[in-house]
């Protein structure tokens, strides 16, 4: 799918949980689960100078959503989006989760704001029977959507309000699946993939990074890896847990 300029329309843009929003836009095109798109919602000549890269939560029927956390001047713009009000998209951008090649029991461990790509990627899914493990630092949100898409949901949270009371990845035995799916905290995602390489499990981790253009220019989302030098937003988002991660 080549990466291209939308100028799209926001139907709706609500709070979800704190400080988190869900975001539907209007979009006509195709998208991959895993790969982001580049919003912005303010002028070449305003602040801040940079799109931001928010990964696709769902793409169905003409709409678009993005789940996100307002964590500095440029999501907090977006957060003050209305219906009707212009949003620019450029994308969809990066490589996704190979979905099509995933068979069996799949582990989706999310942490955070890193359930985003998650909800799209089950949908995805065939043939195969998946978990949810996501973890929290207080209370749970955006969940309820994946109901009759994974066999069950655990949940771990930093207070222990919700759930089990400590990290996600307590919860995880990798070694019960086919594959690891895997989103969120570079610390959490590094733990949850090297326990699944141990148990000869394949593993595939979607990163973050601040980023300037999305298409692999401008190399300011570069990072080291066991294999050379990668681009999250060239060669990723979406890697197996091998490229990134040494045991």
């Amino acid at each position: 799918m080549p990466v291209k300029l939308y100028s799209s329309k926001v139907l709706s843009n609500r709070p979800v949980g704190p400080g988190v929003f869900l975001l539907k836009t209007i979009y006509e095109g195709a998208a991959a689960p895993g790969q982001f798109f580049m919003l912005r919602a303010w002028g070449t000549a305003e602040a801040p100078l940079l799109s931001r890269p928010i990964s696709v939560h769902d793409c169905a029927d003409g709409i678009l959503c993005f789940l996100y956390e307002v964590r500095g001047v440029g999501t907090a713009k977006l957060a003050a989006l209305r219906p009707g009000d212009k949003l620019s998209l450029t994308g969809p951008c990066g490589n996704g989760f190979p979905v099509s090649a995933v068979k069996g029991r799949v582990a989706l461990v999310a942490g955070g704001i890193g359930l985003a790509p998650l909800l799209y990627t089950a949908k995805c899914l065939k043939n195969c029977t998946a978990d949810l493990y996501c973890g929290f630092r207080d209370e749970p949100y955006a969940l309820d959507p994946f109901a009759g898409l994974v066999r069950t949901i655990e949940v771990a949270t930093d207070t222990g309000r919700f759930g089990h009371k400590g990290f996600v990845t307590d919860l995880l035995d990798a070694a019960a699946y086919d594959c690891v799916i895997t989103c969120g905290p570079e610390v959490m995602m590094e733990k949850t993939a090297k326990s699944a390489m141990r148990a000869g499990v394949p593993v595939y981790v979607s990163k973050e990074a601040k980023m300037a253009c999305g298409i692999g220019a401008c190399l300011g989302c570069s990072f080291e890896t066991p294999m050379g030098r990668k681009s999250v937003c060239k060669d990723g988002p979406v890697f197996s847990g091998s490229e990134v991660y040494a045991l």
